[in-house]
């Protein structure tokens, strides 16, 4: 099946874009032609005043004797040319102010945003009355002043919208390529806030026509011999009650010019929006729809991909949203991050991509990816090649108004120095590796065309173009359903296997983390609190009671028995305790938890930040160790939460790691995709996967003492030695 490309798709008609185009074409069409054909009748005196409606005056005479209707007609021009004029004004000049102060700095753009506000607590008919008073009345005078009157409203709607918008993913990933302010503004902001500004520009259409119709009324608008349609009400309102025929027909045309103008701004908002092109299903089918921590630990290795020490994040007042963490990745080391929502996994993460949100400051001893400094101005093209990001969700992980061709291949065209057409034929080749169907047809569609798993892995493959020393996955897998997840972490994996990228994986989940990790980092309110290693959680070797109880309240098929929840929550930043942060919620927790802050101690499986490892070989822990895992007594550390890894009863870590990936033969993904390179029909995981073979054969000799494979990192010569050990199982 094929997806056409939506480069020929015409913007959606909907019945009231019709309806208020046409209205429009009307007043605008008579505008150009009135003048010229009733032109004389309009101004020809002599006739009866105040004559009411009949064959040859069907909107009757005004004082002087001269036809209503003809008059009518005959202004729209005028109208017309003052509402298009005020609104023009308004718009540009009100949507200029919201970008320079959303562009601006922060100081700037607050003292700007309250200048807004006060100008905006004015009526605009009030400020214009006081503009003609002091400039004099007349037409023009009139347009300027109620154009400036509308300006505060674009400018606070645009520095609100550009701040939303520039808080999500495909902003943040534009700021990490380094595209200027100005660039950021017209290509990134503009775009996706055009819908409420298009309907504000209808909205102020219809303002402009009240506000100068009035000010005409009331005499400080259009003056003779000039007339619009205020004018006329004007001159034929005082005899309404013995003849309504001359005040209908101005009536009728402010009437039928506003609807016109709403008709318009709300149909273009919704066919200039890409997500709004939904093709209804045809033949019953539908278009498929979308949708860190560390430790303190000893000083990093002189390789290391990742550094970050004694890390925070600080709001302007001071309040540490991430306080003096520690972490470093080795060169192809999958390092995952768990804890509680508001723990500052993706703060810390965040941090090393330079990517936090305003207000945020981060400050760190160190802080460096590979050789690049981050803690002063790192070259903009460093950044964009060396650090890739996978966001949470896929669906804000693009810019929803351009196409993906253009999104996939801007890091190569702008940073890479390559070509447009090897740019595109390299992000085919990625997307094809990321196992996105119809690469070609995909480089031509907007993001919403794609399925959220199908988004997902297009944020990979754009992720992996450059090939960067590290990955952040900021929980990829969040959002999607399982099988998409297992296909999601077998991309993340085959990335690091094949190109040696360190990644850094955001995750709540702890079967996930320890299943594709090589070591764990829990974090809680901000800080480290242990560091181990993916083998030692599968194990249950885990030592902080965090850790312990976090793995209790995880779920286990094989067990028939309630989760054991974590009493309370964490605290906020502002009134962490100053002792251990989780020693309120901690069963374990003594008069010295509370008041001093417990240092990172060096334990079997690790580090871990907790007093009662000071104690005699750690006893309390020791003993609450299996209720901590919530495992029945006599239970060890692999019975308790097999499942939970997606292995059967009994099988020891080393089994537990693939099958989180993998499903048994027959309903694995591999199965469901036999179109995947390499995915033979009936192959088990190990086929499916035979890129990998020699790497892991080389890995194997080198573990025997033999030559290691040119360029391989000694963590993944290990990782590939292991899954060579037992034949048919892969990482």
């Amino acid at each position: 099946m094929t997806t056409a490309a939506p480069d020929g798709r015409r913007p959606r008609l909907t019945p009231g874009l019709v309806a208020g185009l046409v209205l429009m074409a009307v007043l605008v069409v008579l505008a150009a032609a009135a003048p010229w054909i009733w032109g004389e009748e309009a101004e020809a005196l002599g006739g009866m005043p105040h004559l009411g409606a009949s064959a040859d005056h069907w909107s009757g005479t005004d004082p002087q004797g001269r036809d209503v209707l003809a008059r009518t007609l005959v202004a729209t021009r005028t109208t017309l040319l003052m509402c298009f004029g005020a609104t023009a004004i308004a718009a540009a000049g009100g949507i200029g102010l919201g970008a320079a102060i959303w562009v601006a700095g922060p100081r700037v753009r607050e003292a700007g945003q309250r200048l807004v506000d006060v100008l905006i607590s004015y009526p605009a008919v009030l400020l214009a009355m006081i503009v003609a008073a002091v400039l004099g009345p007349g037409a023009g005078t009139s347009v300027v002043a109620i154009g400036l009157a509308t300006c505060p409203a674009f400018a606070r709607l645009t520095t609100n919208l550009a701040a939303n918008t520039a808080n999500r993913d495909f902003v943040s990933t534009a700021r990490l390529l380094g595209v200027p302010p100005l660039r950021l503004l017209r290509r990134h902001i503009v775009p996706n806030i055009a819908e409420p500004l298009l309907v504000l520009v209808s909205v102020a259409f219809t303002v402009a026509l009240k506000a100068l119709t009035g000010l005409s009324f009331l005499g400080i608008g259009v003056q003779l011999p000039s007339y619009d349609w205020g004018k006329l009400l004007a001159d034929n309102l005082p005899d309404i009650y013995n003849n309504a025929a001359p005040v209908l027909a101005p009536c009728l045309a402010i009437v039928v010019a506003g609807l016109a103008g709403g008709l318009i701004g709300d149909g273009l908002a919704a066919a200039m929006n890409p997500s709004a092109h939904h093709d209804r299903p045809r033949g019953g089918r539908a278009r498929v729809a979308a949708a860190l921590a560390g430790a303190a630990v000893p000083a990093p290795a002189a390789d290391a991909v990742a550094v970050a020490e004694d890390l925070t994040v600080s709001l302007p007042d001071g309040t540490r949203l991430v306080d003096g963490v520690s972490l470093s990745i080795a060169p192809g080391e999958i390092v995952g991050v768990v804890g509680e929502s508001g723990s500052g996994k993706s703060l810390t993460a965040m941090s090393l991509a330079r990517l936090l949100p305003e207000p945020l400051r981060a400050d760190a001893a160190a802080l460096r990816v590979g050789d690049l400094d981050l803690t002063g101005k790192p070259p903009a093209r460093r950044l964009a090649t060396e650090i890739g990001i996978v966001y949470q969700d896929p669906s804000s992980s693009f810019n929803p108004v351009l196409k993906l061709g253009g999104q996939l291949t801007e890091t190569l065209r702008v940073h890479g120095g390559v070509s447009r057409t090897e740019a595109r034929t390299r992000a085919v080749e990625q997307l094809r590796r990321a196992h996105v169907t119809q690469p070609e047809a995909r480089m031509g569609q907007h993001p919403h065309e794609l399925s959220g798993g199908q988004r997902q892995r297009a944020m990979i493959a754009s992720a992996m173009l450059t090939r960067p020393k590290l990955l952040i996955a900021d929980e990829p897998t969040t959002a999607l359903d399982v099988t998409v997840q297992a296909e999601v972490l077998r991309l993340l994996l085959a990335a690091n296997e094949r190109d040696g990228t360190a990644i850094l994986l955001i995750s709540h989940d702890i079967a996930v983390v320890s299943s594709v990790c090589d070591r764990v980092l829990v974090m809680y309110a901000g800080r480290l609190v242990e560091e181990l290693t993916a083998e030692q959680l599968r194990a249950g070797a885990a030592r902080h009671p965090y850790t312990r109880a976090l793995l209790a309240a995880t779920p286990s098929l094989d067990e028939d028995k309630p989760l054991t929840p974590i009493p309370g929550r964490p605290p906020q930043p502002a009134t962490r305790p100053p002792g251990c942060a989780f020693a309120p919620r901690c069963g374990l927790a003594t008069t010295v938890c509370t008041e001093e802050r417990p240092l990172p101690r060096q334990t079997e499986s690790g580090s871990a930040a907790c007093h009662a490892l000071g104690t005699e070989s750690g006893a309390g822990l020791d003993q609450a160790r299996p209720q901590a895992m919530g495992a029945d007594s006599g239970a060890g550390p692999h019975q308790a939460r097999p499942h939970a890894l997606g292995v059967e009863s009994g099988a020891g870590p080393h089994q537990a790691r693939p099958h989180a990936l993998e499903a048994e033969s027959g309903d694995g993904p591999d199965q469901a995709r036999p179109h995947a390179p390499g995915a033979d029909s009936g192959a088990g995981p190990h086929q499916a996967r035979p890129a990998f073979e020699d790497e892991r054969r080389q890995a194997r000799s080198a573990a025997a003492g033999r030559e290691a494979v040119p360029g391989q990192s000694p963590i993944d010569a290990t990782r590939l030695a292991q899954a060579g050990d037992t034949e048919g199982t892969p990482r």
